[in-house]
């Protein structure tokens, strides 16, 4: 007479305990994450200093026409640069795609930026009182090499949006 397989067991004290759950990696937790359809922002608009954000404005226009969520940030690379180091760092897993960082006086936003973040930063260089621009552009453009900055036209925000815009989109 055979025994049903569903009720043989082997003696308790040979039972080996279940092994437990491998945990979860965290690629793993922010893959389940990006599943997830919120209207969160993709992208970040960061500016030096509240007189930049007339000249910003036209990037969040150029994204709210595009659809995409988007925030907006006051935050100095010289005189608060803790700040801006943890709001890149953090800029992936809160699901930013993109930052736009526009200032002036030698714009060392953009850079910033790009070197505390892997994502894409777009520049936008604010024309100033002394130079028009021309150091706030300057400073986008010559970053070394592993810290890429993206950079528009000086004044050029709606560019921003729109590269910004497009990346999203690709």
């Amino acid at each position: 007479m055979t025994e049903n397989p569903e009720t043989t067991r082997a003696p308790a004290e040979t039972e080996v305990p279940p092994s437990p759950e491998p945990a979860v990696p965290f690629p793993a937790v922010e893959e389940a994450f990006e599943e997830i359809e919120v209207d969160a922002p993709l992208v970040g608009i960061i500016m030096g200093s509240k007189n930049d954000k007339e000249k910003m404005r036209p990037a969040g226009t150029a994204l709210q026409d595009a659809g995409i969520a988007y925030e907006v940030r006051v935050m100095s690379a010289h005189r608060d640069p803790e700040k801006v180091r943890d709001y890149c760092v953090n800029a992936r897993m809160r699901g930013l795609k993109v930052i736009i960082a526009g200032a002036g006086m030698s714009a060392a936003l953009p850079g910033v930026a790009a070197a505390h973040s892997d994502l894409p930063v777009v520049g936008v260089p604010i024309s100033g009182k002394t130079l028009g621009g021309l150091d706030a552009l300057l400073s986008a453009v010559q970053m070394p090499p592993g810290v890429p900055v993206a950079c528009v036209a000086i004044d050029g925000a709606k560019n921003a949006g729109v590269l910004a815009a497009r990346i999203i989109n690709c």
